[in-house]
This record gives structure tokens, C-alpha cells and sequence, in this order.
């Protein structure tokens, strides 16, 4: 089918309402728009360097964990959390009891997300995969009783404070599990010849027109993104992450998605998705290149403490881990004295790697604010 054809699907009236009915997508898509073809290569190119910064660094297991973290928190923030990302570094009980479930729901995300990569190596994206993580999205936080792990079984609606006043209504209950399996097909249809950012492209618009989950639809759908490029090995590590674009431009996000729905406009979906991954890849690109620069310093200034070397280069290891700490956190995980952890973080301090947060008396946190830096400019 080409794209200019594509039908997105029709309004059916339900009782008192009219919900949409998306049209089956497991079958091949063509275009004749230039521009796709090249912001495609762009996105490819944008793609593979990203994957291959991830393959140089070293340890970028542990630089990837802050991805995902930082993810966590801005596709959370997206669906209305609160909480910000050197909240979201620190243990539950040193986060304001009334925050506290924002932050469950942020650590829920980074669970879901690391258990899903993990179950990538017996397990295929799938919808028992999408319901398992989902599960974990929604364990002991605000939708733990909106079904977890199991599509839906009512209607849901997205804008308004009712069905009447929605601005948009999914499919009914009764079509999701058919429309979720074709969903399925499509990604593993090996007949149909689309390119893997194209096929997640469509993928992800039609994810979010089923909303096959009474709560976390939109968190479940950007966390499909960077696996299903992980699963077909065009990403190594997940380490592409939309939610910082989408967060950035969510009146475009939306406005893109409506209009498949309402002019069937799948190019104009297709060109935005493409632009997201373009600038999101380099930005990553970015920095992984200014983690590389700063753990080089890193590894010089370590050698200058001299005697101090070896615990100085074990705490450096744990800030890439947890770049919020207190003293606790360090003689906890290092093994030391408070005396010595006491004198190396005054070292880390007269170095500028470490920065006190609180201006508290007692219970101070510090900060590795140039890494944490890394993350939120680019």
C-alpha cells in the first residue's frame, strides 16, 4: 500500500459514543515522497553513530543505566509526575514522603525497561512482553488497579472528563486483542519490505490508537521504541530515547498522531517520528562524547591523589553509578571508614568533582554536577 493511500480507520457508534476502529496495518507500506527517503538515510546515519559510541565506551553498561534514568523521568514527567532527575538518583527514603510516588512510578519505568532488554534474549517483542512490562510499570503505584499486565476490558478515552467530553476514543475493548495481534504480525512480518524506523514508526502511531492498557499507554509505547531497535540490531544498547524530543514538542507529538486519525496523514507522522530520531541519535552522540572527555580528566586527576589512588578511583566509579551521594551511600559501597570517605570527599571537593547540594549542617548530599551536566544539555 502506499502511504498517501492509507485509510487510518473509521468512527463506530457505540452506545451514547463514537469510538475509532483502526484499520489493520500487517501488510507493506511504499512511498513516493523524496524527503522520507532522506531524512531516512539521515536517521540511519544518525543511528549508527550513536550504536557506535556505544560500542568504544568503555563500561557503557553503566552510562547507558543513566539513559535509561533520565528517560524514566522525562516519559514519566510527560504523563504528569514530578519529579526531577536528581530526585530520581537518590533511595525512596530520602525523597519528601509526598513525592514518593512520582518517584515509584519513574523506578517502575527504569524496572520495566531493564527487565524488558533482559527478556529480549529468549523472548521477541510480543504482546506477552508488552503485557509483562506493563505489569512492572504499574506494581504499587497510582494504576495498580487499572489492570496491569492485561489489555483492557472497558473503554477508555484520552482528553476529557468523560466519554461525552473526550477528545479522543480508542477502539472498544472487544477489538484490541485482535488489533494488538495484528500489531504483532506487523512487526515480525519478514514478507513485508519496510525499513525497521519506518515499521516502528507505524508501529509506535498505531500502539497509541489502540491504547490497548487502561493507564500507561504512552509510557508502554516510547519504551517499544528502543526495543524494537535493540531486538532487530540497529541499537546494540538502548541508548535512543524519544521522550526528551516528545516532552520538547508534545503539542507537535500529538497534533502528529491526531492527524493520521483524522486525515489519514500517515507522511507527515512519518517525517516527525524521523525528525525525533535524527535529533535525538546526535544529541546522544554528544553526549556520549562528553562522557568520554570527562572520564578521561577523570582518570588523570585520580592519578594525582597519589596513596589515595585506588579508593579515589573505586569512589569515581560509583558517581558514574550515582552521581547524587551522601557519606553513607560512599563508606557503604566503597567499605570504608567515615574518617576516610570524610577526607575523600573534601578532596573531591577542592578538585571541583564533587559539589555539596543541601547547604545542610548534617545529612549533605553531593553532586558530580559536570556529569550530570552531560545528560541534561544535550
Amino acid at each position: 500500500m502506499n502511504i498517501k493511500d492509507f485509510k487510518s480507520g473509521t468512527l463506530r457508534q457505540e452506545y451514547q459514543y463514537k469510538s475509532f476502529i483502526p484499520e489493520m496495518i500487517n501488510h507493506t507500506f511504499t512511498w513516493d515522497d523524496p524527503q522520507i527517503n532522506t531524512m531516512l538515510e539521515d536517521a540511519t546515519r544518525a543511528l549508527g553513530e550513536l550504536n557506535a559510541f556505544t560500542m568504544i565506551v568503555p563500561n557503557v553498561d553503566i552510562f547507558i543505566q543513566m539513559h535509561i534514568t533520565k528517560e524514566a523521568n522525562t516519559s514519566s514527567k510527560i504523563e504528569g509526575t514530578k519529579t526531577e532527575m536528581d530526585e530520581v538518583l537518590i533511595s525512596k527514603e530520602q525523597i519528601d514522603p509526598e513525592k514518593r510516588d512520582d518517584w515509584q512510578e519513574v523506578r517502575n519505568y527504569i524496572d520495566a525497561m531493564n527487565s524488558a532488554i533482559k527478556e529480549l534474549e529468549t523472548l521477541p517483542i510480543s504482546n506477552r512482553l508488552i503485557k509483562n512490562i506493563h505489569a512492572i510499570l504499574l506494581n504499587s503505584v497510582r494504576g495498580e488497579a487499572k489492570q496491569p499486565g492485561e489489555f483492557r476490558k472497558s473503554q477508555n478515552w484520552i482528553g476529557g472528563a468523560s466519554l461525552t467530553t473526550a477528545y479522543f476514543i480508542p477502539p472498544h475493548h472487544n477489538e484490541v486483542n485482535e488489533l494488538m495481534s495484528d500489531l504483532e504480525k506487523f512487526l515480525h512480518n519478514e514478507e513485508i519490505f519496510v525499513p525497521h524506523l519506518i515499521k516502528i514508526a507505524i508501529a509506535h502511531y498505531q500502539f497509541e490508537t489502540i491504547h490497548p492498557f487502561l493507564d500507561g499507554n504512552g509510557r508502554i509505547g516510547r519504551l517499544l521504541i528502543p526495543l524494537y531497535l535493540v531486538s532487530n540490531k540497529l541499537l546494540k544498547k538502548p541508548s535512543l530515547y524519544l521522550s526528551d524530543f516528545i516532552e520538547k514538542n508534545k503539542s507537535a507529538y500529538y497534533e502528529a498522531l491526531t492527524r493520521v486519525r483524522t486525515n489519514n496523514d500517515l507522511i507527515h507522522w512519518i517525517k516527525f517520528f524521523l525528525e525525533a530520531v535524527i535529533v535525538t541519535a546526535n544529541s546522544g552522540v554528544k553526549t556520549f562524547e562528553t562522557i568520554l572527555n570527562l572520564k578521561q580528566e577523570m582518570d588523570s586527576i585520580v592519578v594525582s591523589f597519589g596513596k589515595k589512588a585506588h579508593n579515589a578511583s573505586k569512589l569515581i566509579e560509583f558517581l558514574y553509578q550515582r552521581p547524587i551521594v551522601n557519606m553513607t551511600d560512599i563508606g557503604r559501597e566503597l567499605e570504608l571508614a567515615k574518617a576516610t570517605v570524610s577526607s575523600l570527599v573534601k578532596d573531591f571537593e577542592k578538585k571541583g568533582i564533587l559539589k555539596e547540594i543541601t547547604g545542610y549542617e548534617r545529612n549533605k548530599f553531593y553532586a558530580f554536577e559536570r556529569y550530570l551536566e552531560a545528560y541534561s544539555k544535550n
